[in-house]
């Protein structure tokens, strides 16, 4: 199958060649006619899969065979700020020979330009939901012309709180619309959301849910906590890492690990909820263009993240949720490309360990380093922090602030 065989307008085509796209994945082979024929879908599939071109690229189709809008006619919502950019840029990318109207609004920088670009009219609004919220309170947008909503990593949206945001912008736009909502996992919640909001949806599902993405090699080192640092940096010139993205828990570690890890002379970046948006942008950037080899991130990286060429994915700490194992591994072995996930365990952290491997339905291999091997001595585990759905705050951060 080729996207040619899909039936995608030249213009698309031309855009997707420019960018030597040759064959789809097979989100997009099932999800692309789906959409182009008018009906909802729910799309679950893992991450890095390409859900993004799934429905950007029928959707595109479509605004080319239609006519022009003062309104929006596409409204994309994703949860996070470096989701929404992602988003705004692969739709400008396809798009690029479409006289298609692209705007994306998010927090942490001024609503004025945002405020100007809505006024002017576009086609299509990527958006997260708290800043969308605003825009719409100051009369800055209306979607009384909306064709299109599509809810973008919707488990994630659940686990930050955002769906009662999403449910007040629903009583703004026209009831008659074709709804798109792609998810990863497919919580409670949400099938109880997506009964509500779609009307006899296309249900789409690439991989059973908890499943890594293909490609990608993982292995867990039991370390004492004490010594994760050196196994890291041992690892690190051990092993040929070309681009490592390192996930801690919290922001207060992030920062003291990229310290260190800054003076063992590596080059590193910090990305966390407390770096203003043009800290945040300017890490990503750099670690996009190869000038830092370390990414050290927060749980804010674990979706939506698409760097290519990231050769590991550490775990210095396992997430919260063993889910969100599953998306943190996703930011490597991208496109069909191979990667490595490397976990860091210590004793307290066996638990997290046991629920992912339950989630995925198999064995995490284990991995030994000479001179790192955990201490045989017991002692008193903490006690851990149950899995749990609730708006995250671990990050130290409230929703609010983050969405806007």
């Amino acid at each position: 199958m080729s996207f040619q065989e899909l039936g995608l307008a030249p213009e698309i085509l031309r855009a997707l060649k420019s960018k030597n796209y040759e064959t789809p994945t097979p989100i997009q082979v099932q999800a692309i006619p789906a959409i182009l024929a008018g009906g909802d879908v729910i799309g679950c599939a893992q991450t890095g899969t390409g859900k993004t071109a799934g429905f950007a690229l029928p959707i595109l189709h479509r605004l080319r065979e239609g006519g022009k809008s003062a309104s929006p006619r596409v409204l994309v919502l994703t949860p996070t700020r470096e989701l929404a950019a992602q988003v705004y840029e692969s739709i400008r990318t396809y798009g690029r020979y479409l006289p298609v109207r692209t705007a994306v609004v998010f927090g942490g920088v001024g609503l004025y330009p945002q405020k100007e670009a809505l006024r002017r009219g576009v086609d299509i609004v990527v958006a997260t939901p708290g800043r969308l919220l605003d825009h719409m309170r100051q009369r800055n947008v209306n979607f009384k012309a909306l064709e299109v909503l599509v809810i973008d990593e919707a488990d994630r949206m659940l686990d930050m709180g955002f769906i009662p945001d999403i449910r007040t912008l629903l009583k703004s736009i026209p009831s008659q619309r074709q709804t798109l909502l792609f998810s990863a996992t497919m919580p409670e919640e949400i099938q109880r959301l997506a009964n509500e909001i779609l009307k006899d949806p296309k249900m789409i599902e690439i991989v059973r849910q908890g499943t890594p993405v293909s490609g990608v090699r993982q292995v867990v080192y039991s370390v004492d906590a004490g010594r994760k640092r050196d196994l890291l940096i041992h690892l690190m010139e051990k092993e040929k890492m070309d681009q490592v993205l390192v996930f801690t828990r919290t922001k207060h570690r992030a920062d003291h690990l990229a310290e260190h890890l800054e003076k063992k002379g590596k080059r590193v970046a910090v990305l966390h909820s407390n770096k203003s948006q043009s800290a945040r942008t300017q890490a990503l950037e750099a670690f996009r263009r190869g000038t830092i080899q370390v990414l050290v991130a927060t749980n804010i990286a674990a979706r939506g993240l698409d760097v290519k060429g990231i050769s590991h994915v550490v775990n210095y700490e396992f997430p919260d949720s063993p889910e969100d194992y599953v998306h943190r591994i996703g930011r490597t072995a991208r496109a069909a490309a191979t990667g490595d996930a490397i976990s860091l365990m210590s004793s307290n952290e066996r638990d997290n360990l046991r629920d992912i491997e339950r989630l995925m339905g198999k064995k995490i291999p284990m991995g030994t380093v000479e001179g790192f091997e955990a201490s045989a001595r017991t002692a008193p585990e903490p006690v851990r922090r149950p899995f749990r759905r609730q708006p995250e705050k671990r990050d130290g951060w409230k929703r609010s602030a983050y969405s806007r």
